[in-house]
């Protein structure tokens, strides 16, 4: 096989083919810097290369690790690379050059997986907007269409995995920074359960324990193979991670029917696009096929308007970021003057509020979950399903800092109640992909991958690519 006709594999198809020797790790890793430097320049989504060395650093083909000698991308926040550039969206740490010294502990894990990283993608300003238009380096576009964000925080790592230069992107989520991109790409993407990614060395509970860490991919069994490989406790933890089942085991068993709420229109928190709806019926219909019991619920607390809960958790971190998280690392102070203006405008908010205002917000978020744990027992789901986003994607530049809370609206209430959420290509429109959330208990990651995998082979997404190819 040539090594071209692999591109579109994805990550354990192509690390198979390495085992067995009909192409190298090293051809796998040149395919998608060829890709790279053809479709890079129109999409902007790497922004850091390291296309030398990830030839240098491919694998022997008798590694067993199911990933093993696949190419990646890492997005240029949280995940650091000893060596390598480390931004995060940043004008001022773009100016003056900064390249981390050590690693995250999560890119250990990625490369003892096996998997080589090319370069590191485009985020915005510190990960808080759902887009990926910093200034610091200018917009992603999306490969579906070019005129269209792929969305964000990890746009960039979005649009070089739907664009097929490679299988497996790096991202994280604070308030759907992970599903947000997923759906406007057509691709899959997880946030853990609260406290399942590993944020070690820098990190405990960023922003009150509403991060997690993972990975966008075009497949669930690439999904379920980064999360068997990198979930788990670090030493030092406040709140070891649990003992999970492998999620390739869990795809790989029969699946017993689920019951299976869809939240009901008038229990969202926003209007929904006709083209999302449809979608979401599309959904519920695909899961009847499949001999789940589905009905619609009604969850109230998700109705409810939580920004006032949000808000000083997301507006006290940015000050923390601006304030003491890079002044302790860099050994001097961000001037205010190289924020952007929505970044500036949050960390103002933040210093001023108080311990005991933030103390307050975190009381009023438990009530939160509480509330939202308790309508879930009564409904009596194993797993609920609704929209990612209320619109398809937006046109790139068209949306101002003001109106991110619309792209937040159904994916950040899960940041906060700490359950695992995930984000499957179910539908298209206009050309444009349209994401569906998956949302289960606790620790529950199993149900989800079990469903977005039923789901994959009932639609055939993985057969659909963008014209930017």
């Amino acid at each position: 096989m040539s090594v071209v006709d692999v591109g579109w594999l994805d990550g354990i198809a192509q690390s198979a083919l390495v085992r067995v020797g009909e192409v190298t790790s090293v051809e796998l890793v040149e395919e998608a810097v060829s890709r790279a430097e053809s479709l890079n320049p129109t999409l902007n989504a790497i922004i850091h290369e390291n296309y030398a060395m990830a030839a240098e650093t491919a694998v022997a083909g008798n590694d067993p690790s199911p990933l093993a000698g696949v190419p990646m991308v890492i997005k240029d926040f949280m995940c650091r690379e000893a060596g390598r550039p480390f931004h995060e969206g940043s004008q001022f740490l773009k100016r003056i050059g900064h390249v981390s010294e050590y690693d995250q502990e999560l890119a250990v894990r990625y490369r003892r997986a096996g998997l080589i990283s090319i370069g590191r993608t485009n985020t915005s300003e510190f990960g808080m907007r759902p887009l990926c238009e910093p200034v610091a380096y200018g917009p992603t576009n999306n490969p579906w269409s070019l005129g269209h964000s792929p969305g964000g925080s990890s746009g960039g790592s979005a649009a070089a995995v739907a664009a097929g230069i490679v299988p497996i992107g790096h991202g994280n989520d604070a308030g759907g920074s992970i599903r947000n991109p997923a759906s406007m790409c057509g691709l899959v993407g997880l946030k853990p359960s609260r406290g399942t990614s590993c944020l070690a060395p820098d990190f405990g509970d960023v922003l009150n324990g509403i991060v997690e860490e993972l990975a966008l991919t075009r497949t669930v069994r690439d999904l379920a193979a980064v999360f068997d490989a990198v979930v788990g406790a670090s030493p030092g933890d406040w709140s070891p991670t649990p003992e999970v089942p492998s999620m390739a085991a869990a795809i790989a068993e029969p699946v017993a029917p689920l019951r299976v709420g869809v939240a009901s229109i008038e229990s969202l928190p926003a209007s929904l696009d006709p083209a999302v709806r449809d979608t979401l019926d599309d959904s519920a219909g695909h899961l009847v096929d499949l001999g789940h019991r589905v009905e619609a619920v009604t969850l109230p607390p998700l109705a409810e308007d939580i920004s006032t809960v949000l808000l000083p958790h997301y507006t006290a971190g940015v000050a923390w970021i601006v304030d003491h998280y890079w002044p302790r690392m860099l050994g001097m102070p961000i001037p205010q003057d190289e924020l952007e203006p929505g970044t500036a405008f949050l960390a103002e908010i933040g210093r001023s509020i108080s311990a005991a205002a933030l103390l307050e917000a975190r009381e009023l978020a438990q009530a939160w979950c509480r509330r939202l744990a308790i309508a879930w027992n009564k409904a009596d789901i194993e797993a609920l399903v609704l929209p990612t986003l209320a619109t398809l994607p937006p046109v790139t530049g068209s949306t101002h800092p003001k109106d991110d809370r619309q792209l937040l609206s159904l994916v950040a209430p899960f940041n906060l109640s700490g359950q695992p959420a995930m984000s499957v290509p179910i539908g298209m429109r206009d050309g444009l992909p349209i994401g569906i959330q998956l949302v289960a208990a606790h620790h529950h990651e199993h149900t989800l991958f079990q469903l977005a995998a039923q789901l994959e082979q009932a639609t055939m997404w993985i057969d659909r690519h963008p014209p930017t190819k």
